[in-house]
């Protein structure tokens, strides 16, 4: 039967996503405890990779398992088999040509900065800390620059094992709240598109940041976009204050 499985992880603690010999990684975890609850070795296709320190709340897999098993009891024995930090929230029988990664349509991430001057132990682990004020009104307006059609050279790793490069953001927003554990301001940033490179959300939050601080403008980032140059761009932002939210599928 082939199963897709929603997902949520703390990363703090793992080194990525993907399966990395010995090391501890999310799709590591669930194809060991997997592979224990069939009897058979068995291979998890997640939606996409994460980046070690990266959070999820709605990361997808598919995995097919030999064994008659109910969804409730699939469900069940991963979150027997994992340590707390990884969570299956659901388990579906999906039909027999669902792909996590192939299937999806569009993902969607947040990337949270608490902005004041003191930020509550409580989000050490889930959001970037930057003390300088934010021109929230600047980064709103850049964010449009980013909508539509690119290559995202210039915001993605240099070494990628992608063919391509070219993706389509959705939607790129630039939002403020009030921080309920310390009541300072906190900005999100939310993207969806139809896929990401590796590094690319967190590159686009660090430029967006960088434009915050008043150190560069839109006619930077149309010129990174246009030129692919790297150095253009804002520095990538640190990996703990970005979560997968949910990945769109028929």
């Amino acid at each position: 039967m082939n199963f897709k499985l929603t997902i949520q992880y703390d990363g703090t603690d793992f080194h990525g996503w993907q399966r990395q010999g010995e090391l501890r990684t999310v799709q590591g975890e669930l194809t060991r405890a997997l592979t224990l609850i069939d009897g058979l070795e068995v291979i998890v296709h997640g939606s996409g990779r994460t980046d070690a320190g990266v959070h999820a709340q709605g990361q997808v897999a598919s995995v097919r398992v030999e064994r008659n098993i109910t969804p409730e009891k699939l469900r069940a024995a991963i979150n027997g088999n994992v340590a707390k930090d990884l969570r299956i929230m659901q388990a579906q029988i999906a039909s027999d040509d669902f792909h996590a990664r192939h299937s999806a349509l569009e993902k969607t991430y947040l990337y949270r900065v608490v902005n004041g001057p003191v930020m509550s132990p409580f989000w050490l682990r889930y959001a970037h800390h930057e003390a300088r004020q934010l021109d929230l009104e600047g980064m709103t307006s850049c964010a449009a620059v980013f909508l539509g059609t690119h290559d995202w050279t210039a915001f993605s790793a240099a070494q990628s094992d992608t063919e391509g490069r070219t993706r389509t953001i959705n939607h790129l927003e630039v939002s403020g709240r009030t921080d309920e554990c310390s009541g300072e301001p906190m900005v999100e940033i939310k993207a969806s598109a139809d896929g990401f490179l590796r590094y690319m959300v967190r590159s686009i939050a660090g430029t967006l940041l960088a434009v915050g601080r008043g150190e560069i403008d839109e006619q930077h980032i149309k010129r990174a976009i246009e030129q692919g140059d790297r150095s253009l761009a804002g520095a990538t932002a640190p990996a703990y204050g970005l979560t997968l939210l949910s990945v769109r599928y028929e």
